[in-house]
């Protein structure tokens, strides 16, 4: 059974159990699934200021951050215990490409050669780990939620915002991949 976990899981088996939570969390307390609205939690429970967009009932909302302590402890279980100590297989034409770009460490699922320490006070990791960052924040209490919430949540709703931002999200991640992340690498 754990080298059936340790191996890395289908579409068909992983995208059914993350699609399960949706109905799971609607049955047992009509609960909707996100990670971007944690944030808003703890800021208001941990700095009860007077500012009014941290003013509500934060208590009955205690269930998210449990959640979302739940996918950091099993992220530090799998990291620790599950992970695979061989380096990441890539294609070997993205492998030529990105050598181009000065990545060839595949040791982690994050390449160290950008994001490190180091890289962090130069222009191209400036760019890649605050200003990236920076607009993932912002985009993700302009469109009113994350990924999960949207994409997972809000289209098995059947949400016309949801879907809008779903799509608003792919397209900004196709333009991201294929033409800004190319320039930036370069740098």
């Amino acid at each position: 059974m754990i080298e059936f976990i340790k191996q890395p899981w289908p579409w068909y088996i992983a995208g059914p159990l993350i699609g399960l939570t949706v109905p799971a969390l609607l049955i047992i307390g009509n609960k909707s699934f996100g990670i971007s609205s944690s944030l808003r939690h703890i800021c208001a429970s941990c700095m009860p200021a007077n500012i009014p967009f941290f003013k509500y009932n934060w208590k009955k909302e205690v269930w998210n951050l449990f959640f979302v302590f739940g996918i950091f402890l099993g992220g530090a279980i799998a990291i620790n215990l599950l992970s695979n100590p061989n380096p990441v297989e890539v294609n070997p034409k993205l492998a030529q490409e990105l050598a181009g770009y000065g990545i060839t460490n595949f040791n982690n699922l994050v390449p160290e050669d950008i994001i490190n320490w180091q890289s962090l006070f130069t222009l191209k990791g400036f760019l890649l780990m605050v200003v990236g960052g920076f607009l993932v924040g912002f985009g993700t209490r302009y469109a009113g939620g994350c990924t999960s919430g949207h994409a997972i949540m809000g289209l098995s709703n059947l949400q016309l915002p949801s879907l809008i931002a779903t799509i608003s999200f792919m397209i900004g991640g196709f333009i991201m991949a294929n033409l800004i992340l190319p320039i930036i690498l370069s740098l």
